[in-house]
């Protein structure tokens, strides 16, 4: 496959504006920016899967001066995409604020960022820089936000850019409705609005090339673990996880579960079920699934002498899922589910003989533990 967004990346140097145009030409979209991005069904890339397309209509229709959120914020401990985008192809991501902008009628762009990447921050705002702080008419600026799993959902992002804590907010009104400062606000993923930017130069059909014609292009995904090169990989969609693990030069060890979608996501087959205690350590602290159900799950899961462990975990799971201002509850709750079949003989073990005391075994990062 060739590369997409990771195309003539060969050092960990951001290339400059006039090295990124002759890579990939000057930013001047085909016809109708939302109806190119229909037509090359883009979703995107932030977890959702929602629609580009429609959501950047969605904006248009709200009404008012609408404003562009890049979120590149990335609170999710085990993804590292969204920060290598920003450190090899700012520019890309930057284009594709401003392509955005300019098919919404928004003179606004910022570029949101997690407070405990200030390198990232600094390679972007180099990058504006090199723009002249302005591209035509609509002004790029960065802001930084709490580094905080769910600082990247879009109101409490929004929540967060209004000077406000960084919590979910009910919805409606979502953000193309209502958002930052009262305006209509476009938030999208950082990778997502990359390829916003190649889809603008090169077209819905050259996109859709890549991938499968249900999920067409290409992703960013970050391989970690038992891997003879980790990292950030590009992927065709519709790759079998066998074929991504043998572009990461296959496993150097033995494996026996893998982790699918970061702490949101579900174990498919190394690493304990202690990484639970990262949910309510990264909870906005708001609504009583996350104040007390993910709490109590953590407690469960770590309380010795407990024989009927498993089925009170299973109905702590059933209780949050579903009932938080967000969807962290849900995520921990399939988290846990998906663990207690992973990983069922070492969670019986662990009932019977309390902590297992591995402390080599290799294990996913947690919070407060990761580099800067």
């Amino acid at each position: 496959m060739n590369a997409r967004l990771l195309a003539g990346v060969a050092t960990r140097i951001a290339p400059t504006y006039d090295q990124h145009l002759a890579l990939h030409g000057p930013l001047d979209p085909r016809g109708d920016l939302t109806d190119e991005l229909d037509r090359a069904g883009l979703r995107g890339r932030g977890g959702a899967a929602f629609p580009t397309g429609t959501k950047l209509r969605a904006v248009a229709e709200a009404g008012g001066r609408p404003l562009v959120v890049a979120n590149a914020v990335e609170g999710e401990p085990v993804s590292g995409k969204d920060r290598a985008l920003l450190r090899v192809a700012p520019h890309l991501v930057l284009d594709g604020a401003v392509a955005a902008c300019r098919a919404l009628g928004a003179r606004d762009a910022i570029v949101a960022i997690g407070d405990r990447t200030g390198r990232e921050r600094a390679m972007v705002e180099a990058a504006i820089a090199q723009r002249g702080r302005k591209d035509g008419r609509v002004t790029l600026r960065t802001a930084a936000v709490e580094s905080r799993f769910v600082a990247g959902e879009e109101t409490a992002l929004v929540r967060a850019l209004g000077g406000r804590e960084a919590k979910p907010s009910l919805k409606p009104p979502y953000p193309f409705e209502r958002g930052l400062d009262g305006a209509p606000t476009l938030v999208a993923n950082a990778e997502t609005l990359a390829h916003v930017a190649l889809i603008a130069r090169f077209g819905a059909g050259w996109f859709r090339s890549a991938g499968t014609s249900e999920s067409p292009g290409t992703a960013l995904v970050t391989i970690g673990g038992a891997v003879v090169q980790p990292g950030v990989h590009e992927i065709e969609l519709g790759t079998t996880l066998d074929q991504v693990l043998e572009q990461t030069g296959g496993a150097n060890e033995a494996v026996q579960a893998i982790l699918v979608g970061g702490y949101f996501g579900r174990w498919v087959t190394p690493a304990t079920a202690r990484e639970l205690r990262l949910t309510p350590e990264e909870s906005a602290g708001q609504c009583g699934p996350c104040v007390h159900g993910l709490r109590a799950i953590a407690d469960t899961m770590s309380a010795p002498g407990e024989p009927d462990r498993r089925r009170r975990l299973e109905q702590l799971a059933a209780l949050v899922d579903r009932r938080g201002a967000c969807r962290h509850p849900d995520g921990a709750a399939g988290f846990l589910r998906s663990a207690l079949d992973a990983f069922a003989d070492e969670f019986a073990a662990h009932v019977r003989r309390g902590r297992c005391g591995a402390r080599d075994a290799r294990v996913l990062p947690i919070v407060g533990r990761r580099q800067r």
